[in-house]
């Protein structure tokens, strides 16, 4: 009975108008008086964090903090994926019959997660892909999981639903619901990846290094799609982008080109940068990787 009724207030919720006001607040020079309290509420470790947390200017700017780049080591091999995230996996496997698993019970389409374009759908029609949370206490910050192109970008608007465990397990079709903001890479030797930031009840807005034209949670209805000629180059472990608050990101690869560490499993916690899966090297028939087990 609670769940129907925690459903009911979160779709008659004014969730956008929210998630703006909210974005709004923290951006006010005084909410850098609760950035302590913050701290103490959801445990960071500010060991890593770049800059003393009283140089902060207000709550927003430490929600996308940076932290100092010998804490988050990039694992090294033209053949490493890497985590783009701070977060915890809350799924993970392969992509069947167009489908990818939310929860128990819960699938979603590949098709209207990327908005029903084929020429970006079909690549991935029986691949992998990564489900990961972050949480209002993870680093905030998306980067790059492989040396990679740009090649494109989709903006679909959409519900702002929360994405933590309640969200997940209770509604269906969350992540295709809620606004996703899609960057297609061509990989240097993984083939073509999307990743889907998705955005999330609180979330200011999705923001990413090579578009400063696209803005998100805004009263706009109209799918935007972007190619970009030429492509924007970036480096494995390079900033692609980042969220004004907690979110989730699905990271999706195309059939045959990688193979998930057997650590990664629903409930791992991951850091930017970490080792989550090798190319899969195909010899004379057989499909190979390095140790599974290794990252």
């Amino acid at each position: 009975m609670k769940q129907i009724w925690l459903r009911i207030v979160w779709r008659w919720l004014p969730k956008r108008v929210l998630s703006r006001w909210i974005g709004k607040l923290c951006r006010q020079h005084w909410s850098r008086r609760l950035i302590p309290y913050y701290v103490r509420r959801f445990d960071i470790d500010l060991n890593p964090v770049k800059r003393p947390v009283d140089e902060f200017e207000h709550l927003l700017a430490f929600f996308i903090r940076e932290l100092r780049p010998e804490t988050r080591p990039i694992a090294e091999g033209d053949d490493v994926v890497v985590s783009p995230v701070d977060g915890t996996i809350s799924q993970i496997g392969m992509i069947e019959e167009g489908m990818l698993f939310q929860a128990k019970g819960i699938t979603y389409s590949l098709e209207e997660l990327l908005g029903q374009r084929q020429e970006h759908v079909s690549p991935f029609y029986g691949g992998s892909f990564m489900t990961i949370y972050l949480s209002p206490s993870d680093y905030h910050r998306i980067h790059m999981p492989l040396d990679g192109k740009v090649v494109a970008c989709t903006h679909i608007p959409g519900n702002l639903y929360p994405v933590n465990k309640f969200g997940v397990n209770s509604i269906t079709g969350l992540f295709v619901a809620n606004e996703r903001l899609i960057s297609y890479i061509d990989s240097r030797h993984c083939g073509k990846i999307a990743l889907v930031k998705v955005g999330a009840t609180n979330v200011g807005s999705i923001k990413v290094c090579y578009d400063q034209n696209i803005t998100t949670n805004q009263k706009v209805k109209k799918v935007m799609h972007q190619i970009y000629e030429p492509a924007h180059d970036l480096q494995k472990g390079d900033e692609l982008g980042w969220f004004e608050f907690g979110s989730t990101v699905i990271l999706l690869f195309e059939p045959g080109q990688i193979e998930w560490l057997n650590t990664c499993v629903p409930g791992t916690k991951l850091q930017m940068g970490q080792a989550v899966a090798y190319k899969l090297i195909k010899r004379r028939g057989v499909n190979c990787t390095r140790d599974k087990n290794t990252g």
